[in-house]
């Protein structure tokens, strides 16, 4: 209704701030999803700041009471929802859990503590979302490193969370190097069109300045119109 133009959109936030209590991964992901569509909305606004303070508002206490590591007996949708919410308090900045992704990014790095697989895009996210080019530097190498495409993919996947313009063009390059496959090039830019409001102008204009290659790449396959969409 809020979207139709039926009611305001402060009904809407009203209506989330009900389900803090909320312990369903489900509903959670629902959640996420049409904050991420306002919070990408405001973005253009004024308002941007004070959504991100909302996000943390609704997702801190069901991120304290699920914590960083699994509990007895949890099942996988737990592990999905730690992850969920976890990369959401990071990427709006939530202190306690900047931090905490910073000390175990750290870790992983240096090989002290390997981040289990459910962890690693929320961590990824949160510590490039907040990072500078070293950040950059260590996520690209970690993905030159990686044996396995699932990790190489989700690398990939969250590098247009960066937020600082030359980073962002060093992302979309990286897009289109050889480092990446064909077929993953789109989730690269996908990424960074949905990472800021900078990215989505970057991403943009680089699929437009590359379009000849990018066209002769797809030959109007599912991926180009995949591309069009994100």
């Amino acid at each position: 209704q809020a979207r139709a133009g039926i009611i305001s959109t402060v009904e809407v936030l009203k209506v989330m701030e009900a389900f803090v209590n909320e312990p369903n991964y489900t509903v959670w992901s629902d959640l996420s999803c049409n904050l991420g569509i306002l919070s990408t909305l405001l973005s253009h606004t004024d308002f941007y700041e004070e959504i991100q303070v909302f996000v943390k508002d609704v997702f801190s206490p069901i991120g304290e009471r699920l914590g960083w590591d699994p509990k007895p007996g949890e099942g996988h949708l737990d592990a999905l929802l730690r992850g969920l919410v976890l990369g959401k308090l990071g990427k709006a900045g939530h202190k306690a859990t900047l931090e905490e992704a910073r000390r175990r990014f750290k870790d992983h790095v240096e090989g002290k503590h390997v981040l289990s697989a459910d962890l690693r895009s929320p961590v990824y996210v949160t510590i490039l979302k907040h990072g500078d080019s070293t950040t950059l530097d260590t996520m690209l190498k970690l993905h030159k490193q990686a044996d396995m495409q699932e990790e190489k993919n989700r690398i990939e996947r969250v590098l247009g969370a960066i937020s600082q313009p030359e980073l962002i063009q060093k992302v979309l390059t990286f897009a289109l190097s050889e480092e990446v496959r064909p077929q993953d090039t789109v989730s690269v830019i996908g990424g960074v069109a949905g990472g800021s409001k900078q990215g989505r102008k970057a991403a943009w204009k680089f699929v437009r300045d590359n379009w000849e290659e990018l066209y002769n790449r797809y030959q109007g396959g599912f991926l180009i119109s995949r591309l069009i969409k994100v």
